[in-house]
């Protein structure tokens, strides 16, 4: 059981700023201490070492974000879908593996997990599960929207159809259409 990270033990704000400058890439691990020590003149300056090993999970990650992006992509242009019409499912179940993951990681390593770990966890399951819900409920709202539309247009049709008389169909005939078969009151 490895111990925390010297990065990891310092302040929301320290860490934050930490992760945002090693994600944006634009800065060497030297110059990155130097800002550290400007921005943070009370807390201590990690070692270029711990900066190095904490830059190197980051890269990990971000590495494992973008692979995400490209295979979501990917899946998604085959299934023959616009991107962001799926993106977010597939965006959710990628956050539901990767918590499940970490979490089963934790408990295979025999890790004590903090409570903000697992505060974290819950918030990543809840977000992929609004993700989920969010998800399903555009799709239903296109699919009620669509069927909306059908039968306006179907309703507008057997309109015409009426004023026209009784070229092709008798009333109980278009009475049959609309009530039987399209369901129209």
């Amino acid at each position: 059981m490895g111990r925390k990270s010297s990065i990891d033990q310092r302040s929301e704000d320290f860490r934050k700023h930490v992760f945002q400058r090693l994600r944006e890439n634009r800065l060497t691990l030297d110059a990155l201490r130097a800002e550290l020590e400007d921005e943070f003149p009370d807390e201590p300056t990690p070692s270029r070492s711990a900066l190095g090993r904490f830059a190197q999970s980051v890269d990990d990650i971000v590495a494992h974000e973008r692979e995400m992006a490209v295979c979501a992509e990917a899946l998604v242009s085959e299934l023959g879908e616009d991107f962001d019409a799926k993106s977010g499912a597939l965006l959710a179940q990628a956050v539901t593996t990767l918590t499940s993951k970490y979490a089963m990681r934790q408990i295979r390593d025999n890790t004590e997990m903090e409570i903000g770990d697992v505060l974290d966890l819950a918030r990543a399951a809840k977000a992929a599960q609004e993700a989920r819900s969010l998800n399903l409920k555009e799709r239903r709202e296109v699919e009620r929207l669509a069927r909306e539309r059908l039968l306006a247009e179907q309703k507008e049709k057997l309109a015409d159809m009426e004023k026209k008389g009784g070229r092709r169909f008798d009333a109980e005939t278009l009475r049959i259409v609309r009530e039987e078969i399209y369901g129209i009151v």
